[in-house]
């Protein structure tokens, strides 16, 4: 039986040809959109129908100035993200997890090993149509601070991971996950505005 995942309709929640990056402005109407017209169907269904966003929860750990940098190793199953490097830790919506917020915690506690909850800020939502899996998926980003606070990767035979600054980040930029790359970008110079289709 195929995982259940929460979409929601492309068009009402990507107006006309969309955007590529990370769009901070009217966030709150969006995730209303997805509460109210969000439904969960099989992961297998809506993987190549692009009439549907799958939601990711999308949580950026950083520690002051520095990133929680994760690089995924040849143990993972998808071969497509095999020793490229990740900002973001989220994935799928499932019926059991209560919402976005639910969703989060839940990948969290999956692949973080930490003694606390992260306190996540709503960042904004990050869209990609030029890639065949971003073309199916609508990233809604969050940013948390551990504070001091340690913490590791859980599923160590997937994953590597540790704090690391913003000129280590840019040293791996070329390799970033595409999605991270987006969100590095707008992180990084907050002044930048999303790169229109």
């Amino acid at each position: 039986m195929s995982e259940q995942v929460l979409v929601v309709p492309r068009s009402a929640v990507i107006p006309g040809r969309g955007w590529r990056g990370v769009r901070t402005e009217a966030l709150e109407g969006v995730l209303d959109t997805i509460v109210r017209q969000g439904r969960f169907e099989p992961r297998s269904l809506v993987e190549s129908d692009p009439r549907w966003k799958q939601v990711i929860p999308y949580l950026v750990v950083r520690d002051g100035p520095r990133y929680f940098l994760m690089q995924r190793t040849r143990g993972g199953a998808d071969a497509r993200l095999h020793d490229l490097w990740s900002i973001g830790v989220g994935g799928h919506v499932n019926p059991g997890d209560g919402g976005i917020d639910g969703g989060l915690q839940r990948e969290w506690r999956e692949e973080i090993d930490a003694q606390f909850e992260p306190d996540p800020r709503l960042f904004g939502l990050l869209n990609d149509d030029l890639t065949e899996v971003g073309r199916v998926h609508l990233g809604v980003v969050f940013v948390a601070d551990a504070a001091g606070r340690p913490l590791a990767i859980r599923e160590t035979g997937k994953l590597s991971g540790a704090f690391a600054t913003v000129s280590q980040v840019r040293a791996v930029a070329d390799r970033l996950e595409t999605w991270s790359q987006l969100v590095f970008e707008r992180l990084d110079v907050p002044a930048r505005r999303s790169v229109r289709l």
